[in-house]
């Protein structure tokens, strides 16, 4: 049996990427004797050097128009949507509509199959929900990560020019057309069928696992070159997040200046991207603002983007991970924090209750009060501080990488069955 798996490795993608990896190295691991991995690279990416002992096969995936993948999510990311649309219409592409999509063979692009057909692949894998996933006409499985363009439309990045209906047109052609859909919690899980309405035996809960790039055995020699590089402040909250709007990082900036007013400067610390969409631009450039008009400027730290150790270093020395997303239903950076031993702060929302279980504190992420009063308790009580190190620690005792690949293998064998019954 040959399996592939398509992952996103753009590293700017955050949780996306970091779930990419995670999958892919544990594939490996679940394919019975005489299997084959195959994994399909958009054109100039690649797998990370702490994979590449792993028995699978890489091909570059170009795309039926002869741009690499890559190059075409790039290039029509820039593109405003009504000329993204003629381009893929130029280029033999489908429009994009308004609906949860449809289960029909008009939507199997025969470029693409037969480009798929060349490989002999029983199954593909998509770690996250892209178009060509049901154009193949190869049966797939896919990762749904969330459907906040139906909870929470308010928020532009996954609503505005015609974000919506994109999202609304892919996930919902990626669900009625998977054999399996693997989603990250209960909740998710609720929140697909209840939106979707697909066969409940073919949704999979698989949780999230820390990444198995970041290292908590950090060397004394990285936590000193990381200090001076960065000029890294002795005690900081830390927030590793694109400076998207729900991502809510003007609030943090709000809650220090209450913080100060009330005598406790606590610095932070932001990673992640800037530049590309302009959206994520000026969301950074009004909270950097805002930090200069409420008089805490000094007290931010934006690194930019970080590579794995810088990052490993960063959870290990941060006091408190400060994390008042709005997005869920549950997120990647809070497993890695508990990896850690790095107390969090997050937010007090459905599906992220449940992943912590008792293991953070929990603020709304609509105060600026709450958020300030969540890390001052973590930075002014240190008995408090370790009672939440050894809850995230037995919260991920609770679910282990084994945990995690069992899993998986559930989703793969449910997904084989069903494709199987509908050839």
């Amino acid at each position: 049996m040959r399996i592939g798996v398509v992952p996103n490795l753009d590293r700017a993608g955050g949780g996306i990427y970091q779930y990419a990896v995670t999958l892919v190295a544990a594939l490996p691991h679940l394919l019975a004797e005489g299997d084959e991995l195959v994994v399909f690279l958009y054109g100039g990416e690649t797998l990370p050097d702490d994979l590449a002992a792993l028995p699978y096969r890489t091909v570059e995936m170009r795309s039926v128009s002869g741009l690499s993948g890559a190059m075409w999510y790039r290039l029509a990311s820039a593109l405003p949507a009504g000329v993204r649309a003629a381009v893929k219409r130029a280029l033999g592409g489908r429009d994009e509509g308004v609906g949860g999509g449809v289960a029909e063979d008009s939507l199997v692009d025969p470029r693409w199959a037969a480009w798929f057909t060349r490989y002999n692949v029983d199954l593909l894998i998509f770690t996250t929900d892209v178009d060509f996933a049901y154009r193949t006409g190869v049966p797939f499985a896919v990762a749904i990560h969330d459907i906040q363009h139906r909870l929470q439309p308010e928020f532009p990045e996954v609503s505005a020019d015609g974000e919506w209906e994109r999202r609304e047109f892919r996930i919902g052609n990626c669900v009625h057309n998977a054999a399996a859909i693997l989603v990250d919690s209960e909740v998710g899980r609720e929140d697909v069928l209840r939106a979707y309405g697909p066969d409940e035996d073919a949704v999979v809960v698989v949780p999230f696992v820390p990444a198995s790039y970041l290292n908590a055995d950090v060397a004394p020699a990285q936590v000193a070159h990381a200090r001076t590089k960065f000029a890294l402040p002795e005690r900081f909250a830390f927030y590793p997040a694109a400076f998207w709007p729900h991502k809510n990082h003007h609030r943090i900036v709000e809650a220090l200046s209450r913080l100060r007013a009330q005598g406790l400067d606590v610095p932070i610390v932001f990673t992640g991207p800037n530049g590309g969409p302009q959206l994520r631009c000026d969301t950074f450039e009004a909270a950097m603002a805002a930090a200069e008009a409420l008089g805490v400027g000094d007290l931010v730290h934006y690194l930019g983007y970080v590579d794995d150790e810088t990052m490993s270093v960063l959870y290990a020395q941060a006091t408190v991970l400060v994390m008042p997303t709005f997005f869920g239903p549950t997120n990647i950076p809070v497993v890695e924090a508990f990896t850690f031993g790095c107390p969090v702060i997050t937010s007090d929302i459905r599906g992220i209750r449940e992943q912590v279980a008792g293991a953070a504190i929990l603020v709304d992420p609509r105060s600026p009060d709450a958020i300030a009063d969540g890390i001052r308790r973590v930075f002014t009580d240190a008995d408090l501080a370790e009672s939440l190190r050894v809850a995230g620690h037995a919260n991920l005792a609770a679910y282990s990488h084994a945990d995690y690949e069992a899993r998986v293998k559930v989703a793969l064998r449910r997904a084989l069955a069903r494709a199987r019954v509908a050839r």
